[in-house]
């Protein structure tokens, strides 16, 4: 039975004592929701200091991106173990502002996916089209395009604990978020893709949704049967938000 994992990417916000607040509030909530993982990514500058306070608990620790390569010169980056040195578990790859802003192609995530695994940590890999690919109908070749190159280098076995994010970019900060029928039918296209391509192991793969999740819809998203948790961005800044979409996917 795949455990849903709700992880909050917090994006660049907060400083070290807002992050610390955030902790102090809603970590004894979170530390005792049943039925679901929890993930924490907050900002590179913030890792150190929220690993520190979530020590013991069990709620991880996540980082937003990674370098794919080990070490160099390559300034302004940080490699998956220098994250996995800082206690992190997670490591959001892929995500759309990346591709989008910062040149991230498929080729380049394809790496980071690779650089996660090696050093210890589970890549949330993340995979979705724009709003010109849905109205065009490619929705199902874009995204199944992005989880084939994402997942290029790897075993089976490590596909049955990657992590999917399907987080449609049209919906990602919008406040628009897709149906929680639809956000379940294209998290099981990807579902059968990997299942051709790795077998059984894909059974084991938990696939998110994100994009726009809030308190008020997370019921909807995290009821559907191919919906393994949620990537909460604008909401998970807020404790309180943040708790109530964790209990929804708990038991």
């Amino acid at each position: 039975m795949r455990i849903p994992l709700v992880a909050a990417n917090w994006k660049m916000h907060k400083t070290r004592g807002e992050a610390a607040s955030f902790v102090s509030a809603a970590l004894p909530q979170l530390a005792s929701a049943q039925g679901v993982e929890v993930v924490l990514c907050p900002p590179y500058t913030a890792l150190e200091t929220v690993g520190r306070l979530l020590s013991g608990s069990r709620v991880r620790l996540g980082a937003q991106n990674v370098h794919w390569e080990r070490q160099g010169a390559y300034t302004g980056e940080v490699s998956a173990g220098m994250l996995a040195d800082l206690g992190c578990a997670y490591v959001i790859v892929g995500h759309s502002e990346r591709r989008r802003m910062f040149g991230d192609t498929d080729e380049r995530v394809r790496r980071k996916v690779r650089a996660a695994f090696d050093a210890g940590l589970v890549p949330i890999l993340c995979v979705g089209e724009t709003l010109e690919e849905r109205q065009a109908g490619q929705t199902e070749s874009r995204v199944t395009a992005q989880v084939a190159e994402g997942t290029a280098d790897l075993t089976a076995e490590e596909v049955g604990r990657l992590v999917v994010a399907y987080e449609p970019v049209w919906a990602i900060g919008t406040g628009q978020a897709a149906s929680g029928e639809e956000a379940g039918r294209v998290n099981g296209v990807i579902r059968e893709f990997l299942r051709q391509r790795f077998g059984a192991a894909a059974d084991a793969t938990r696939i998110q949704y994100g994009g726009s999740v809030t308190s008020r819809n997370a019921a909807e998203f995290l009821g559907q049967p191919e919906v393994d948790g949620a990537l909460v961005g604008g909401a998970s800044l807020d404790p309180e938000e943040f708790v109530t979409i964790v209990r929804a996917a708990g038991a």
